[in-house]
Formats: C-alpha cells, sequence, structure tokens
C-alpha cells in the first residue's frame, strides 16, 4: 500500500499563490505518474496536473501557464505551485500516485485538501 499527506492547500485572494505538497510513502517503489486532481461537485475527479518518472509533465488547459507541478529528487513528493489563482480554481485538490507493478497499474488517492480563492 501506499500511504500519501497532504498538505498545504487554505484560503487565498484572487492573484494570491499556494503551494501543495503529497508525501508518499510504504510500497513506493515503481512510482510511474503523481499528480493532482481537483474533485467536481458532482464527486468527479478531473486532472490538474501529472508528472511521469520521466519527468514529462501533462497540465489541464484552465492552469497552464500559472501552475507549476515537480517532485523531489527522490520522486516521492510531488508539489503544485499554484500561482495567479483565480475563484474558479477553487476545489478539493486531491493527490494521486500511480504504481506500475506489470501487467497492472494501481492508484492511490490521497485525502484531499481544500483550497478556496476569493474574489
Amino acid at each position: 500500500q501506499v500511504q500519501l499527506v497532504e498538505s498545504g492547500g487554505g484560503s487565498v485572494q484572487a492573484g494570491g499563490s499556494l503551494r501543495l505538497s503529497c508525501a508518499a510513502s510504504g510500497l513506493t517503489t515503481s512510482i510511474k505518474k503523481m499528480g493532482w486532481y481537483r474533485q467536481t461537485p458532482e464527486n468527479q475527479r478531473e486532472l490538474v496536473a501529472q508528472i511521469t518518472d520521466s519527468e514529462i509533465r501533462n497540465y489541464a488547459d484552465s492552469v497552464k501557464g500559472r501552475f507549476t507541478i515537480s517532485t523531489n529528487n527522490a520522486k516521492k513528493t510531488v508539489y503544485l505551485q499554484m500561482n495567479s489563482l483565480k475563484p474558479e480554481d477553487t476545489g478539493v485538490y486531491v493527490c494521486n500516485v500511480q504504481r506500475q507493478v506489470l501487467p497492472r497499474l494501481y492508484d492511490y488517492w490521497g485525502q484531499g485538501t481544500q483550497v478556496t480563492v476569493s474574489p
């Protein structure tokens, strides 16, 4: 199992910045992707940003140029630097880690951290 501990959420005014962190522990070998999703009111998860073990980054169109995803050297912690925040960025941000144990992929999810951006 993989345990994920998130931190860094909070409240900020539009135009401000926040940095989210997610530390993975436990069975952290063979991690292929780490990322952040945002929970919608309909309880769906939409991808915000993702980074692969080859450091290929993928962003939602709505956050390109404002958010940056990165990992630490050990690739066990993933960060999301969020700049120029907008009210529509408000939501619960959930950390995701994907492990590959051929032939399967395993997804692990954090508890989520609230981000609130006021006008």
